[in-house]
């Protein structure tokens, strides 16, 4: 997405892009900075504490992605032979084994304070000054930390915070069960000083009304959990903050915004939300600007971390050989592989299919990577199975080519195991049921997610152009059907959920079909449903908690506590900070 963030000039740009790479480092004791400077830039400030959701928080696999995701029946990361061992931190976010000092737990909630701090001194900074659009800005400011609490809340239990009028205040304990109602009524009183969507020069990327609509269904979708973390059942029927009706009342009226603003369409390709091109999609309410430069203010990790090393898109490019999906994951799609979210086959421009199923021996090199200007070859979408095809590189570095210059494409073997098929095995296997550890010969194990597109932009495996969603409608959607089947009310749920699989299509090689509704619904099928719809997108820990699954034991995880539905304030917090008292179970 090409848009600029505000109307500022380019030289102030440039000093925010440099000013954004200086304040990343994730060792700092973010809680005891001295927040603010009576000085600091208004722009400059917001505009940081806005980089903060894409400086890794929200785009790196190894921070909310990793808390999110690898701790659930979605996605784990295993040590593959001599890869990906790390001290077993990876490991411990699937088998349950966290603790306050797992590198995970501690990067993660560094960030999330980063962009605390950050918000903070944008309010403050704002508040100082005379500038132009003073009340929206202060608005969008307070919105995103609203965002970032909600979200440290959510995960730790607890979060910072600190008077931004004042240098000198002392901490702030938040508890998510005593302030979640405040942060909810203080994100509904920002409503009348944001903009709506695409107004005032905003778009997807800012704080709007709509994002705060967004947020507020999750807060509401959410709030008994957070209100009484360990209980066997929540009250998701419980009086509303403010005004009339319950909290899924509230969820349905505020998802229901979005859905009837006309504003937000569905797209019949699910995947275009994922793609490079991304910020053109009709969903996007909130999302990350991503920039490719040299200075890496951009992730490429939700589509690079599940890719093997062979598969290369660009001879300058290739995967890691990390996360994949459970065995549980990949079952419950069974009935629904001709489902529209569940895989989508690349067409090239001369209307060639890669199949991925070995009939293929090569496709067309027109596709040209940018900023390097060779050939770019295009994997498929959505969940990987089975062996893999793809490109080989010659000893040159370059793609092995026919005679007519196409790219050739082979049987994929693994690089680090060069006589083990590239074939994706829904089944783990373990050696210990235990631990989530391959030999050097089982590497291959594991379906692969390839939901967001790989960009070989520049030669860079780490950076992207793709915008990253955080509320898109497809979850609107997937949020109101819930709350709709928590208030006993079956014929809406079905419908938004029958609403979402007809309104995806398959692509030409399929004959455009759209997916098929079905006829019932519980609570079995519908998680089954929100893990089809929003797979990937740091949503499955929450929603797996309020269905009661969190806890149970699966593949290389076992029985859990209740206490480990919220992670360990990490102890280089408690060493340097007496306000933060551990959670529970730690």
């Amino acid at each position: 997405m090409k848009s600029k963030f505000f109307n500022i000039n380019k030289a102030l740009l440039a000093f925010l892009a440099i000013g954004l790479i200086s304040c990343t480092n994730l060792d700092e004791q973010v809680i005891d900075e001295v927040l603010g400077s009576e000085n600091a830039e208004p722009e400059s400030a917001l505009a940081a504490a806005y980089g903060q959701l894409g400086d890794g928080t929200f785009v790196d696999h190894g921070s909310v992605f990793a808390l999110q995701e690898y701790s659930t029946d979605e996605a784990l990361l295993p040590t593959r032979g001599s890869d990906w061992g790390d001290g077993g931190k990876w490991r411990a976010m699937h088998e349950f084994t966290w603790d306050a000092n797992n590198d995970v737990v501690k990067n993660t909630w560094n960030q999330l304070n980063l962009g605390i701090t950050k918000s903070l001194t944008a309010i403050g900074s704002i508040e100082k000054s005379n500038v132009s659009n003073k009340t929206l800005f202060l608005a969008e400011a307070k919105g995103l930390l609203a965002y970032y609490t909600y979200n440290t809340l959510d995960m730790y239990g607890q979060a910072p915070y600190r008077d931004p009028n004042n240098v000198n205040a002392p901490i702030e304990i938040k508890k998510a069960e005593t302030s979640i109602d405040a942060l909810i009524t203080e994100v509904e009183g920002l409503i009348p000083n944001l903009a709506d969507i695409k107004t005032q020069n905003t778009h997807a990327g800012r704080f709007t009304k709509q994002a705060a609509y967004a947020l507020l269904a999750d807060m509401y979708l959410n709030r008994a959990v957070l209100k009484n973390r360990t209980s066997s059942s929540f009250n998701f029927t419980e009086q509303a903050v403010s005004g009339s009706g319950t909290d899924m009342d509230k969820v349905i009226q505020y998802t229901s915004q979005l859905i009837d603003s006309g504003k937000f369409s569905l797209e019949s390709n699910y995947f275009h939300n994922f793609d490079i091109n991304n910020g053109d999609s009709k969903e996007m309410i909130f999302s990350i600007v991503q920039v490719k430069n040299s200075n890496r203010n951009a992730d490429n990790d939700l589509a690079y971390m599940s890719m093997e090393r062979i598969q290369k898109p660009s001879p300058d490019n290739r995967g890691t050989n990390a996360n994949c999906v459970t065995p549980e994951f990949y079952y419950s799609w069974n009935g629904n592989h001709d489902d529209p979210r569940f895989q989508r086959t690349y067409q090239y421009d001369d209307g060639t299919w890669f199949r991925n199923d070995g009939t293929d021996v090569s496709v067309p090199s027109t596709s040209k990577v940018e900023g390097t200007g060779k050939p770019w070859f295009h994997f498929n979408r959505g969940l990987q199975v089975g062996q893999q095809y793809g490109p080989k590189i010659l000893a040159n570095g370059n793609f092995d080519m026919t005679a007519d210059n196409r790219i050739k494409v082979f049987k994929l073997f693994t690089e680090k195991n060069t006589t083990l098929a590239a074939d994706f095995t829904p089944e783990l296997n373990f050696d210990s049921p235990a631990e989530s550890v391959f030999t050097q010969a089982q590497i291959n194990r594991g379906v692969r997610v390839f939901k967001f597109e790989f960009d070989p932009g520049y030669g860079n495996n780490g950076t992207s152009g793709m915008d990253v969603p955080l509320y898109r409608l497809g979850g609107i959607y997937i949020m109101r059907a819930e709350a709709y089947f928590r208030s006993g009310n079956m014929t809406a749920a079905l419908a938004d959920i029958n609403k979402l699989r007809t309104s995806r299509t398959r692509e030409a090689l399929y004959n455009n079909a759209p997916g098929v509704a079905i006829a019932s619904l519980d609570a079995p099928k519908l998680l089954n449903e929100i893990g089809y719809e929003m797979y990937w997108e740091m949503y499955r820990r929450k929603a797996m908690i309020r269905f009661g699954k969190f806890d149970l034991p699966g593949t290389a995880k076992p029985a859990s506590q209740p206490y480990r539905r919220i992670f360990p304030i990490p102890q280089a917090t408690l060493d340097a900070s007496s306000e933060f008292t551990q959670n529970q179970g730690y």
